[in-house]
């Protein structure tokens, strides 16, 4: 699939795509085989447990907000204007432990199997059992690490 030319507006997203992603609210903005992007709303207390894209490099672009992180291994944070790099095969966790929204823009290359995770994971209820969102995400080329393993 290739890149349409296009802008798509700051309240929309493509084909009016909204993702219920376990309490996070997901807007895709671009789709194409190169590359997937979205707008993240991370309420309070929300997270994405610690993960690894094998076959994907992954970016953060904070525009409200701040994240705690854990990236390969090691603590840290990001602020609004703040990119986070996440290189494909290092494993990250994203939490929101403040008492304000988080807003983001997201983005991967390639694309790979995202967009299909997404709409796997989109509205799964507000206590998905992890076992079934570890084995789905697993089946999309995003792996979960044990607690352990972080």
């Amino acid at each position: 699939m290739d890149m349409t030319a296009g802008v798509t507006r700051a309240n929309e997203g493509l084909e009016n795509i909204s993702w219920n992603i376990l309490g996070q609210t997901y807007v895709p903005k671009q789709h194409s085989e190169g590359s997937l992007s979205w707008h993240a709303t991370l309420p309070k207390g929300t997270f994405v447990p610690p993960h690894i894209h094998p076959t994907q490099d992954e970016f953060i672009y904070v525009l409200e907000g701040r994240f705690d992180l854990i990236l390969d291994g090691a603590n840290t944070h990001a602020e609004p204007g703040d990119l986070v790099r996440m290189p494909k095969g290092i494993p990250h966790g994203i939490f929101n432990k403040t008492d304000s929204t988080i807003k983001c823009l997201f983005w991967v290359s390639p694309s790979q199997r995202l967009f299909d995770l997404f709409w796997a994971l989109h509205n799964l209820g507000p206590e998905p059992n992890p076992a079934e969102v570890v084995a789905i995400s697993a089946q999309h080329e995003v792996d979960f690490l044990p607690p352990e393993d972080v």
